[in-house]
């Protein structure tokens, strides 16, 4: 679901999970009760798809994902990264535009499950954004800046000349800057791109 594009206002395209919340700690919790492993077992330096976890051989991360959303509410109960809704009500706040994009359809059959979760997850937090965007190429909905933490989604956004913010996390260490330790750098990044925006000093992808 997306808005038409005010053309006067300066967009920030939003990541959720492992951005926004904290998907992988919510999912290591849920993981571990799935798996009947003791939470300690998991590691936290895991790879995008989690294969550190040893899920191949109980069916696979699709499976657990399914098990996560479906029966234990993953998007509707997860906890936030630190400081990230204050400073995306505080962004808000300065009229930049929160655009939302996420690609939460990616399996098949419980869609309104997902949408309805993260609807309600995000009024819970009083998270701002004009506009909320279920899809897989993030480009082409358009933002001034983006903020993504997914290897896959970040190549891609880089490669078709968008400016592109790095969440760190274990699995995207290899990239190089623009990059946020914490919700702190992302203020400031964000921030800054928004001057070179309105002064024409860098030429941004909208």
């Amino acid at each position: 679901m997306s808005g038409s594009m005010d053309k006067s206002s300066f967009i920030f395209g939003v990541d959720l999970d492992g951005v926004v919340g904290d998907f992988y700690g919510a999912m290591r919790k849920i993981a571990a009760e799935w798996l009947n492993k003791p939470l300690e077992s998991l590691t936290t330096e895991v790879a995008f798809g989690l294969d550190e976890w040893g899920l191949a051989e109980y069916g696979g991360y699709e499976r657990l994902h399914r098990f996560a959303v479906t029966q234990r509410n993953l998007f509707r109960d997860m906890e936030p990264i630190k400081d990230a809704p204050a400073i995306l009500r505080k962004l808000s706040n300065l009229d930049i535009r929160i655009r939302i994009i996420t690609h939460r359809l990616f399996i098949k059959y419980f869609h309104q499950a997902s949408i309805t979760q993260t609807v309600a997850w995000l009024d819970s937090w009083d998270i701002p954004y004009w506009d909320l965007c279920f899809m897989a190429d993030k480009g082409a909905v358009g933002a001034h800046v983006y903020i993504d933490d997914s290897p896959a989604n970040i190549t891609r956004l880089r490669n078709q000349g968008c400016n592109t913010i790095v969440f760190s996390n274990s699995t995207n260490r290899e990239f190089p800057r623009p990059r946020a330790e914490t919700w702190q750098d992302v203020e400031r990044l964000v921030l800054e791109a928004r001057e070179e925006w309105q002064t024409g000093t860098r030429n941004i992808f909208v």
